[in-house]
């Protein structure tokens, strides 16, 4: 089998062919190509709409050993992967995998999101109708930008936000209007004045669990922000990105209060699932709904019906409830263990709450430090972080880094946050010009965002977990 495996990974880099009852030989290395002359494209392609972070550090690829607080996902170990194995495999075996689905996604899977998005809520339920399946949430947002907006358009954001959604914005060439987070959510007083002053009909926003800060917002809140959408006929792009990632009580999107159609709520099971299932969905009401399925069958035509009948599978069965307690209970023991290391370990890196549920956590640096260097630095050490200035759409504020607890072993905590530390004192001692130099201050507690928990000298861990 060693071998077998060996010749197969040489075929695939194109090194050698197997040819059945004679053998296995060596391909002659082509001759080297001419180089071309590619200058000419600077011109033609003219200004770069996307902007310098088009895909984040979350997807950057590491080398093995590396600590990765980076990543965007779980760890595939907090994830059902022997179900999500087992149900393609029966969704390959099945006639009807091998048929054109509808276009908006098949029948069943559209009736369990729009069931699940209502459970526990005693708002407006969505119907079926209002649901179409799409390939992921990133694939969702494009469209519904593309959908709801033409190039140069205005649309209003929190900042910090998502980079993916930064970076699908600028892809279709809508001008990005941030808003500041003030405690859990901008102040309805600032989005209903981006609004009006910029004529955005569009505002994204995160109210449960936002990535990158973990805030969410409070129920005044959101009855007030939804008013002002209301107020100014615009729409409010929901992404309940870590509905499945509560590690309290998971609280009810804000579609099911919005009768009326404001709200484009979108949901992935990507991160709570497996990476493999990119499957979400879009909900809304109303014409908006037919414009969106017809923006997503201009891009993607439809989802692979194998990996609907797959999430399907995985989704409707009895262990997804126990798969979801589980996650839950390991992500707050994750969590807990990130923030005792940085605590203890990095104290240069304020914390100054713990997330009450999605996968990380944001701190804030000492000022004048830069983050990207403090992240290249850190991967030569070791350890990836994600550098905070991608996460906001316009001036950042400030430097920070994003930490993933959710991904790497959790043994190797305390390890990641003295690295961390180590890159910043020894980056404020590489500073010689005494009128630049970077003053550090150790990180305080003691503050709180709205929809998260103040973070104790020493978090206590999960008896549970």
């Amino acid at each position: 089998m060693t071998v077998q495996r060996a010749i197969a990974r040489l075929v695939a880099a194109g090194l050698v062919e197997t040819r059945p009852g004679i053998g296995t030989f060596v391909l002659d290395r082509p001759s080297a190509s001419p180089v071309g002359d590619v200058d000419w494209q600077t011109t033609s392609l003219g200004p770069d709409r996307t902007g310098p972070t088009t895909v984040g550090s979350t997807l950057r690829d590491v080398g093995p050993g590396t600590i990765a607080l980076h990543s965007g996902y779980p760890s595939p170990d907090l994830l059902p992967m022997r179900d999500v194995r087992s149900a393609l495999q029966r969704a390959a075996r099945g006639d009807d995998a091998w048929d054109r689905p509808p276009l908006v996604g098949m029948p069943e899977l559209r009736a369990w999101f729009a069931r699940e998005v209502a459970a526990g809520s005693a708002g407006a339920a969505p119907r079926p109708s209002d649901v179409v399946v799409t390939a992921g949430g990133q694939a969702a947002l494009s469209a519904v930008f593309r959908a709801l907006a033409a190039p140069g358009d205005p649309v209003v954001m929190e900042s910090p936000t998502y980079w993916g959604a930064i970076a699908a914005a600028r892809q279709a060439g809508l001008v990005i209007v941030p808003v500041a987070r003030t405690a859990g959510a901008p102040r309805a007083e600032d989005v209903d004045d981006a609004l009006r002053t910029s004529g955005a009909r569009i505002a994204y926003v995160q109210p449960t669990f936002a990535n990158p800060t973990g805030a969410h917002w409070a129920a005044a809140e959101r009855s007030a922000i939804l008013r002002v959408a209301a107020d100014r006929g615009a729409f409010l792009v929901e992404d309940d990105w870590a509905r499945d990632l509560a590690i309290d009580e998971p609280r009810p999107p804000m579609v099911t209060d919005d009768p009326d159609g404001h709200v484009v709520y979108i949901r992935s099971l990507t991160k709570s699932a497996s990476l493999t299932l990119r499957v979400g969905a879009v909900i809304a009401r109303g014409p908006v709904r037919d414009r969106i399925a017809g923006a997503l069958a201009s891009s993607d035509l439809y989802v692979s019906p194998v990996l609907q009948r797959a999430a399907l599978d995985v989704v409707t069965r009895p262990s997804w409830d126990t798969h979801l307690a589980r996650l839950r209970r390991e992500l707050r023991r994750r969590r807990d263990a990130l923030a005792d290391a940085v605590s203890t370990h990095a104290p240069s890196l304020q914390l100054t709450a713990l997330p009450e549920g999605g996968l990380n956590l944001w701190t804030r640096m000492p000022r004048d430090l830069d983050a990207q260097i403090v992240a290249a630095r850190c991967l030569a050490d070791g350890v990836a972080v994600s550098p905070g200035d991608e996460w906001f759409p316009a001036a950042v504020p400030g430097p920070h880094l994003r930490l993933n607890y959710a991904w790497a072993d959790p043994a190797r905590f305390s390890e990641a946050a003295r690295i961390v530390e180590r890159v910043i004192t020894s980056s404020d001692d590489q500073v010689s010009d005494p009128s630049t130099r970077r003053r550090f201050r150790p990180a305080t507690t003691g503050t709180s965002r709205a929809g998260t928990t103040p973070l104790p000298a020493r978090p206590a861990t999960d008896p549970a977990g």
